[in-house]
C-alpha cells in the first residue's frame, strides 16, 4: 500500500473512533449546557451500555431460538442497553446530583467522581475483572474494497446509526417543546420555574437522554472490538470530555464536531507518528485549538449572572 492508501484507511478507522467519541461527548455537552455539570460518571454509562449489550446478546442466543439473525439480536441488545443506560442516569441524576443542584459546582463535580467510582467498581464486582468477550456469527472482516484501502460493512454501519442518533438528536433539540425547555433552562432555571416548566423533569430527560446515547456508543464498540471490560469507560470519557470542550462544550453540534475531530486527530497521529506518539500529537493539536479558540470551536462566550 502506498503512503496515501494507508492515510486515507488510517482516515476511516479514524471516522469510526470519533463516532464513539461524538456519541460520548453529546451526554457530557447536554448535561453541562443544563446543569453546568462535568458529569465525569458518563464514561462508566458508556462501559455498562457495552456489557448489557453483550450480555442481554448472549442470553437471546443462548436461551432463545426464535428464528432472529444476529444482526437483529444486536439491536434488540442496543435497545435493552439503552433503556438500562437510561434508567442508570436517571438514578444518578435523582438520587446523587438533584439534590446538589443548589450546592457549589465543586460538590457536584466531586460527586461525579464518586458515582463513577461506584458504577465502575460495581461492574468490577460484579464480573471479578475479567474482560467478557463477542462471541455473535457477525463477520466483522466483510466489506468492501477500493483498491488497497478497505472499508467493512460493520464501519459504515457504524458511522451511519451515529450520524442517525446525531441528527435525531439536533432535530429534537431544536425543533420540540421539550428540547426549548432544556434550553430554556440551561440559560435560566429559576425563570423557567416561573413559567411552569417542569425543570426537574426536563434535567432528568438530559441525563436519560446522554447516557441511551452512550450506551449505543458502547453497544457497538462491543461488537466492534470484540470484547469489554470494566476499565474501557476511563479512557472513553477523558476523550469524550476533551472532543466535548473543543466543539465548545454545551454545544450539541460542538460535541459532534469535537468527536469527529479527535478521532480523526488519533487516526492522523498514528499514521504520522507512530501509536506510541498519537496522543501527545493530539492533544498538542487541541492544546493548539483551545489557545486561540478558548471556549472551543462552536462555543460561545457566557455572561455569568450574579
Amino acid at each position: 500500500m502506498s503512503f496515501w492508501d494507508v492515510l486515507i484507511q488510517q482516515l476511516v478507522n479514524g471516522l469510526i473512533l470519533g463516532s464513539f467519541y461524538a456519541l460520548v461527548a453529546l451526554g457530557y455537552s447536554m448535561v453541562y449546557g443544563i446543569i453546568k455539570l462535568l458529569n465525569f460518571a458518563h464514561g462508566d454509562i458508556y462501559m455498562v451500555g457495552a456489557f448489557i449489550c453483550l450480555t442481554v446478546f448472549g442470553k437471546l442466543t443462548e436461551s432463545f431460538d426464535i428464528g432472529i439473525p444476529d444482526w437483529g439480536m444486536v439491536i434488540l441488545a442496543i435497545f435493552a442497553a439503552m433503556f438500562i443506560a437510561a434508567v442508570l442516569g436517571y438514578l444518578s441524576q435523582r438520587f446523587a446530583y438533584r439534590p446538589l443542584l443548589e450546592a457549589p459546582r465543586l460538590s457536584l463535580l466531586i460527586t461525579a467522581i464518586g458515582v463513577s467510582l461506584v458504577v465502575s467498581n460495581s461492574v468490577m464486582g460484579i464480573t471479578n475483572s475479567r474482560p467478557l468477550f463477542f462471541t455473535g456469527g457477525i463477520d466483522n472482516a466483510a466489506g468492501i474494497r477500493l483498491g488497497d484501502i478497505r472499508i467493512t460493512y460493520i464501519q459504515i454501519i457504524i458511522v451511519a446509526v451515529s450520524a442517525i442518533f446525531m441528527l435525531m438528536l439536533n432535530l429534537f433539540i431544536g425543533r420540540t417543546i421539550t428540547g426549548k425547555a432544556m434550553r430554556a433552562i440551561a440559560l435560566d432555571k429559576n425563570t423557567c420555574r416561573l413559567m411552569g416548566i417542569n425543570v426537574n423533569k426536563i434535567i432528568a430527560l438530559t441525563f436519560m437522554i446522554g447516557s441511551a446515547l452512550a450506551a449505543v456508543a458502547g453497544g457497538l464498540a462491543c461488537v466492534y472490538y470484540g470484547n469489554v471490560q470494566y476499565t474501557m469507560g476511563f479512557t472513553i470519557g477523558i476523550k469524550a470530555f476533551t472532543a466535548a470542550v473543543i466543539g465548545g462544550i454545551g454545544s450539541i453540534p460542538g460535541a459532534m464536531l469535537g468527536g469527529l475531530l479527535l478521532g480523526l486527530l488519533e487516526a492522523v497521529g498514528t499514521q504520522l507518528l507512530g501509536s506510541e506518539w498519537r496522543d501527545v500529537f493530539t492533544f498538542g493539536i487541541l492544546i493548539l485549538i483551545l489557545i486561540f479558540r478558548p471556549n472551543g470551536l462552536l462555543g460561545r462566550s457566557e455572561i455569568e449572572r450574579m
